[in-house]
This record gives C-alpha cells, sequence and structure tokens, in this order.
C-alpha cells in the first residue's frame, strides 16, 4: 500500500493540537482509536515528545499508517494494532488518556456503545477521552454542510451517520464518564472531553 494522504488531517491537525495539548499534559501513554492514514500521530507524536502514542485501526489501514511512522523516524509512535473497537479484543495497555479522530460518525450505533465500555475499562479514574468530530445538538444539524455530510455518509452506509450529543453524553454516562468539556472547532466540528470517575 502507498503512503496515504487526508486532506481534511493536514486542514485540522493544527487546531486540534491547540485544545488537546494542555488536556494531555501530564499524559504519558495515549491510545488513538481509528488512526486512518496516521498523519495525526506523527504529527501529534512530533509536537508532544514526552508523549507515547499507541496506533491502531482496522486491519485495511495498518499497512498506511506504518508508511507516515516509518517515514517519521519518531521514536514516541507505536506501530499500529488492529482494534475494531465491536469484534476485535481489547489491548493489554496501560494509558492515561484515548484520543479519537473523524471516527464516530462512521461507526454504527453499536460500535459507538462497545467504544465506550472498551475505553472505560482502558482507564484508570481520571483518565481523558477525547473525541473529535461533528456531531447534532438537540437532534439538529449544527449547518447545512454537516446535513450534507451525513447524507453521503447513510448514502454509503445507512447506519452510520453524525451522531446527537445527547446519545455520546448519555453513553459516557453509562460508562463511568462525565463531560467535562465541549469545544467548538473549524467546519463545524467539536472537541469533547470526557473524565472516568468510577
Amino acid at each position: 500500500m502507498s503512503k496515504q494522504y487526508s486532506e481534511s488531517c493536514e486542514q485540522n491537525k493544527k487546531p486540534i493540537l491547540a485544545v488537546i495539548k494542555p488536556l494531555l499534559k501530564s499524559a504519558e501513554n495515549i491510545l488513538e482509536i481509528g488512526s486512518g492514514t496516521g498523519q495525526h500521530a506523527v504529527y501529534f507524536a512530533e509536537k508532544m515528545p514526552d508523549i507515547i502514542w499507541h496506533t491502531s485501526d482496522c486491519s485495511e489501514y495498518l499497512e498506511g499508517i506504518n508508511c507516515w511512522i516509518n517515514d517519521s523516524a519518531l521514536a514516541n509512535v507505536k506501530k499500529p494494532f488492529e482494534l475494531n473497537v465491536t469484534h476485535s479484543s481489547w489491548p493489554q495497555l496501560k494509558v492515561d488518556a484515548v484520543f479519537t479522530a473523524n471516527s464516530v460518525h462512521i461507526m454504527h450505533q453499536l460500535d459507538v456503545g462497545n467504544m465506550f465500555k472498551g475505553v472505560a475499562a482502558l482507564l484508570q479514574t481520571d483518565g481523558d477521552f477525547i473525541i473529535y468530530g461533528p456531531f447534532n445538538y438537540n437532534k439538529q444539524y449544527t449547518s447545512a454542510s454537516n446535513a450534507s455530510f451525513d447524507g453521503w455518509l447513510k448514502n454509503r452506509d445507512p447506519l452510520s451517520g453524525i451522531k446527537h450529543f445527547e446519545n455520546i453524553v448519555s453513553l459516557a454516562n453509562e460508562a463511568g464518564m462525565v463531560l467535562i468539556s465541549d469545544y467548538e472547532m473549524p467546519v463545524n466540528n467539536r472537541i469533547l472531553h470526557f473524565s472516568k470517575k468510577r
């Protein structure tokens, strides 16, 4: 597989870093769910050199992620492992935080619930779970572009699509997490910061 490239990753990496870097200032190990092309992992690992960045995704993306990691030659970003939040065994990792970007709207609702359960099992008390992507509020799209994007997603997979903020918070609460902050991001995206409390 050749090295994959995502224009959206290139565009959003700096705004995301500006939000998550202060949140992760005391973290040592982070798991990224859905590392995609690997661009975010390499960029964030370079900008936060004291953090070990563990990458993961479904099997078809692992080779592409490895291309970015190999080219970066960074010691603090780890080779990806297969993680399908519903069908894979979760890793035995000691992590301070979990990060995922542009994955929740691709997942089925069952997958999202399983992701929260898996993340809750990994994290210690006060561990952080940070999610980047678009969300609906009060069952409404936040923009015409998000409505169009949701239609495109559902044409590809009827069970995917932009998820409702209120449902995400409910799933987090069921998994023992509470919402700490909800950050407005460019291009009608958000960062949701949860913390495990039980």
